[in-house]
């Protein structure tokens, strides 16, 4: 399996990083732990999640996936130092649990430690931007965690270029430790908050880029094509946007490519994250062995320069 370097980190991922929110929503513990012990028998190493997943289950609270992935690496026998752990801070878990405050930070990532039954983090995530905490405070609050040991490396998600570029100028003048790594989401339906400064700036400070909604909600595998089909689906009300003229013309592209090479939409949407400059590997998830089987072969398919170029060409 090839091997990305994540940025200035240290890290390395193969360039498929597992979705850990479907972890006690969509599939339950049985096959969550099934579907990663597939992933890294097929040579992959990392796998996201948050706190904050997958409170949006009725019943649930947060910590959910986490406290899977730690049963998982627990359960599993697999070398600590063999997965790379990516989870986030500062989504809204009720009063005094959310934002990016030393005083959360610190104690939410006891929390989170405790549930993935490690001492350390490989990658920790501000989730969201925090307009009443000063960078200084939050990546001070970081300095004190990787000091520790208890985390490896810090990133962000949900940065535009104007707040990357000042957190990064903050981290540089108070000789604080900077984000390494960056989420956004990005897909072939949405380019243009990624594509552009933030992505120009992502290169040029050596960032590594992992990205979410890889596949638009699940949108760009092609088995969302009407209203009718989203009746039923967990993800329905997410993928109901994609459903335009642009939307269906980035599918017509995806059809005439997977008639050409034999692979899945979602294959060839992901290889084309794959591929793209300035992005280190894409997060997909998925809820049973099929799907995963599917997402593997994203990671090998090697799309041809005119393919690319169609696939620019219809969404840019």
């Amino acid at each position: 399996m090839e091997m990305r370097r994540l940025g200035r980190t240290g890290l390395s991922i193969a360039p498929l990083v597992f979705g850990g929110n479907v972890f006690a929503w969509t599939a339950d513990e049985k096959t969550s732990f099934a579907l990663l012990d597939a992933f890294f028998d097929g040579g992959f190493n990392a796998v996201d999640t948050a706190d904050v997943y997958s409170s949006w289950v009725p019943g649930n609270r947060g910590g959910e996936s986490e406290t899977i992935i730690g049963k998982w690496l627990k359960q599993s026998g697999r070398p600590r130092d063999r997965a790379v752990i990516v989870t986030k801070v500062g989504s809204d878990l009720g009063p005094e649990r959310k934002g990016l405050s030393r005083r959360w930070i610190l104690q939410a990532v006891e929390e989170s430690l405790k549930r993935l039954q490690t001492d350390h983090i490989d990658l920790y995530l501000s989730h969201w931007p925090d307009p009443e905490v000063p960078h200084e405070e939050t990546l001070a609050a970081y300095d004190t965690l990787l000091a520790q040991g208890k985390v490896r490396a810090i990133g962000a998600s949900n940065l535009d270029a104007g707040q990357l570029g000042d957190a990064l100028a903050v981290a540089k003048a108070k000789d604080l430790p900077r984000y390494d790594v960056l989420q956004p989401e990005y897909n072939l339906y949405d380019r243009a908050a990624y594509d552009g400064p933030l992505r120009d700036l992502c290169i040029a400070e050596e960032i590594g880029v992992i990205t979410y909604f890889s596949l638009a909600r699940g949108f760009l595998s092609g088995k969302y094509r009407s209203h009718k089909d989203l009746e039923g689906s967990a993800r329905g009300g997410g993928v109901e946007k994609y459903l335009d003229g642009r939307g269906m013309r980035i599918l017509g592209i995806l059809d005439e490519i997977a008639e050409e090479t034999g692979a899945k939409q979602a294959e060839i949407a992901l290889a084309w994250i794959i591929a793209r400059g300035g992005v280190t590997a894409p997060i997909a998830s998925a809820t049973n062995l099929d799907q995963l089987a599917s997402l593997v072969r994203s990671a090998e398919l090697k799309l041809s320069e005119e393919a690319i170029q169609r696939l620019n060409d219809v969404s840019g």
